[in-house]
């Protein structure tokens, strides 16, 4: 018995080695295109992911930027602070809608620009586990979205209003018009501190909570009166990301983009890219983040929110330009995602339970295939499908070019019903006319799914 135990411990304390070395081996500078693809494999795989913004500013409800907005003062801020308690917060509860809608990860708000802190940190008093609530909303976020399967990720702001060594810059609530006035208002902050305060709390992140796979920082804006690399301490900042979490996906906010190594996908917020993002002329792994409305955080009177159609569109136009989509929710003051959210978010549910092959481990077709007017196509390289996105209903027949030799059967998705096709004559005898029915099938946005040859 003794024996054994000694024999488990040693083999124990080999593996514990090893996978030291392996790590400590991996230069996060020197990663090959070929690793990054495999790091980066799940991520790709997934394709949707959810975005929480939450914190003080759900109780004003009237954007995440109020503070900035309205011009307030820590002083004039500290009531949500002392009113704070979503006695309703259930994560599971936010991790089920997230599985249900088709997303495969979800990154929440740790710590967003009113500095405000969602997880219990040593570094400071404003934190959720000193409020009314008084609970780790990180330390159960993370149990929750383990427990139905997805891949977890924090949301942390560089900038914070609230740190009294922040120094105040051009999107400072206390911002102002003149470098006197700024010299005069930040006399005696030292940015030095906050660097160290935010590599703290960064450590506390990838340290405490186990595996995490992504990290999403927020936000550089160098030049005058702004903050960059220098001052979040960038380069510092990453080698220890990477050190403490070498599979973790990174965002590409921490004024790194001139290195390969300083980011791993681009962001483009709340717009539709043209074409797939591109880098000195390679195509780039880019995650377009998007609203349901015009905000991120809870906002009551909002009004501009998107229809499930257009949400649709979004997730799949995002596929069939090779990225993901990451769409926000931003929870109430009590907890609970807004009733609108949670319409949406069941809509694209139920699309994506009969459609969800078009989306995961899709991405761009390729060249030859040409997608007819009104439609989006997506791609599987792997199993040689491709699907055709009907954004408005043909009735009756759709065309396809240069198709006539390479397919192999084609059928609908949400039913696996076959689609009739037949080639064409003479000059067009390389195109195909999909026989389609006259009435739109029950779906939001039809998908025929083309199995190649």
């Amino acid at each position: 018995m003794r024996n054994s135990l000694m024999i488990r411990l040693v083999s124990l304390l080999l593996l514990a080695f090893i996978g030291f070395q392996s790590v400590a081996q991996v230069d996060y500078k020197k990663e090959t295109p070929e690793q990054k693809a495999k790091r980066m494999d799940w991520w790709t795989d997934a394709r949707f992911g959810m975005f929480i913004h939450w914190g003080l500013y759900a109780l004003p409800a009237r954007h995440e930027w109020v503070k900035n907005y309205e011009r307030m003062t820590s002083e004039q801020y500290q009531k949500y602070f002392e009113e704070y308690n979503p006695d309703l917060f259930n994560p599971k509860e936010w991790a089920r809608m997230a599985k249900e809608a088709g997303m495969k990860y979800v990154v929440l708000t740790a710590k967003h620009h009113e500095g405000f802190c969602n997880f219990d940190s040593k570094y400071t008093d404003y934190k959720t586990t000193n409020t009314q609530f008084g609970r780790d909303v990180i330390k159960e976020y993370v149990e929750a979205l383990r427990g139905e399967g997805l891949k977890v990720g924090f949301y942390y702001s560089l900038i914070d209003w609230h740190h009294p060594d922040y120094t105040i810059d051009r999107v400072h609530p206390q911002r102002q018009e003149s470098d006197s006035a700024y010299a005069r208002l930040n006399k005696g902050k030292d940015m030095a501190k906050y660097r160290e305060y935010l590599k703290n709390q960064v450590r506390e992140l990838l340290t405490n909570y186990g595996q995490i796979d992504v990290i999403w920082f927020d936000f550089s804006f160098p030049g005058k009166n702004g903050k960059g690399r220098d001052d979040w301490g960038s380069e510092d900042l990453l080698k220890m990301v990477r050190q403490l979490q070498p599979n973790i996906i990174i965002d590409d906010r921490l004024d790194l983009k001139d290195k390969d190594y300083g980011w791993d996908f681009e962001s483009p917020e709340q717009y539709k890219v043209e074409k797939w993002p591109e880098r000195n002329g390679q195509k780039v792994y880019w995650e377009t983040c998007q609203t349901f409305s015009g905000s991120w955080g809870y906002f009551r009177d909002e009004t501009s929110w998107k229809s499930p159609a257009q949400l649709l569109e979004l997730l799949i136009e995002s596929v069939s330009k090779g990225g993901n989509l990451l769409l926000n929710v931003g929870p109430t003051a009590r907890g609970l995602f807004d009733y609108r959210a949670q319409d949406r978010l069941k809509a694209m549910g139920e699309w994506m339970k009969y459609n969800n092959r078009s989306v995961y481990g899709c991405t761009e077709a390729p060249a030859e295939f040409v997608a007819p007017d009104n439609t989006l196509l997506t791609y599987n390289a792997k199993t040689k499908r491709l699907y055709i996105h009907l954004l408005a209903y043909p009735m009756g027949n759709l065309k396809m070019k240069n198709m006539a030799d390479k397919i192999k059967y084609v059928q609908f998705l949400h039913d696996a019903s076959e689609v009739k096709y037949r080639t064409g004559k003479d000059e067009d005898s390389q195109s195909v006319n999909l026989q389609l029915p006259v009435l739109k099938p029950p779906m939001e946005i039809p998908v025929i799914e083309v199995i190649l040859k």
